[in-house]
């Protein structure tokens, strides 16, 4: 029988989220939000992809406050606008689809904020451009031609904390079943872990157990306000020496599995220009095999992981719990039902897709085919 297609039961203090198959489809950030409000793009786009035959659908890194945002065109969770904006989009868009369980993404986007969107060069904006003063733990910029962030005193991390939480309870309040916190790819979380981007000299700062501090308080305020399924992502390593690495993110994640932790999603880089990644199939799988293997949680494995067999020869190998796609599923957004295919395995559709498959392909829905009259 395949793995990728085997169920899981995800824990949580609520009872556990059970998931069809291992198919998760990953956090892309679309840069389509309006004012921080989701639009008809995510309507069309969280419709396809929760027909997609994934068990978990991902939304992309939601801002916990309006400064957060990677961009200007990130969608957020703050308020009352931007949870009505998102409610309502989330609700049209399940009703498209088979039941699918829903994780959101929150995030804040740290020194890393106020930056033009990807194919308008990615860089910081000025103020006169759209763009605001970004914040992180200490006041270094990401690129050294930028100006610095303010480095965050102790109110700005209790907001910020505070931040999280409350977009947690608005998550789970219109229902979304799981909660994942960004601390990957130099965001603010991350970069409070990193010794490249932290460079404080309180107890928030300098030894490791110190970088951990604000990371941890982070995730112990939304645990205590939400029972449901509650995970991290995490890059894995910086890939520069000096940098946050393997070792200290499998220390990290045995603290965070004591506090709750449901699972873990492995990937890597983003906080630093210096960074050599050794790019390849599967090239994070190893982080995740060590992580799974110390720390001992449900582990998520993602990046350049595209094909069927190869997923499900992460999980053969027991290096992950989970399969996460992201691109792959943009080109395919049926990933999951060729996955299927290739596998001897059956997914969940629309019955209005069900005669769409060639008739050696119709046992992945279970169901014969529906001929036109």
């Amino acid at each position: 029988m395949s793995l990728l297609f085997s169920p899981l039961t995800l824990p949580s203090p609520r009872g556990g989220l059970m998931l069809a198959n291992r198919i998760v489809v990953a956090p892309m950030c679309q840069y389509s939000a309006v004012h921080g409000e989701a639009t008809d793009w995510h309507l069309m786009h969280w419709g396809n992809l929760l027909n997609s035959g994934a068990a978990l659908f991902t939304i992309e890194a939601t801002a916990v406050l309006p400064e957060g945002r990677i961009s200007p065109n990130c969608l957020g969770l703050w308020d009352e606008r931007t949870e009505g904006a998102l409610r309502s989009t989330l609700q049209r868009a399940r009703q498209l689809a088979p039941p699918t369980p829903v994780c959101i993404q929150l995030a804040h986007a740290g020194r890393k904020a106020s930056s033009a969107v990807p194919w308008q060069g990615g860089q910081l904006l000025a103020p006169e451009a759209g763009g605001w003063q970004p914040v992180g733990p200490s006041a270094l910029p990401h690129l050294p031609t930028e100006p610095a962030p303010t480095a965050m005193d102790a109110a700005e991390m209790a907001r910020v904390r505070e931040a999280f939480v409350t977009a947690a309870q608005r998550a789970d309040a219109m229902g979304i079943e799981a909660v994942e916190l960004h601390s990957a790819h130099g965001y603010l979380l991350h970069e409070f872990l990193s010794p490249l981007a932290n460079q404080r000299n309180d107890v928030y700062g300098g030894s490791f157990e110190n970088r951990i501090r604000f990371p941890l308080e982070v995730f112990a305020a939304v645990r205590k306000a939400f029972d449901g399924v509650l995970g991290l992502r995490l890059s894995a390593t910086d890939w520069v020496e000096g940098g946050w690495d393997v070792a200290q993110s499998t220390e990290f994640c045995k603290r965070l599995q004591a506090l709750g932790c449901d699972f873990i999603h492995v990937s890597s880089g983003g906080v630093s220009p210096q960074q050599k990644i050794a790019l390849g199939a599967g090239y994070q799988v190893p982080f995740a095999r060590q992580i799974r293997a110390e720390a001992g949680m449900a582990t998520t494995a993602v990046g350049l992981i595209t094909e069927p067999h190869q997923a499900e020869a992460v999980l053969q190998a027991g290096d992950a719990d989970l399969i996460a796609l992201a691109r792959a599923f943009l080109y395919q957004p049926r990933w999951g039902w060729q996955a299927a295919a290739a596998l001897g395995a059956q997914v969940q559709a629309n019955p209005v897709y069900w005669r769409c498959l060639p008739r050696e392909a119709q046992a992945v829905f279970g169901k014969v085919a529906i001929g036109a009259r």
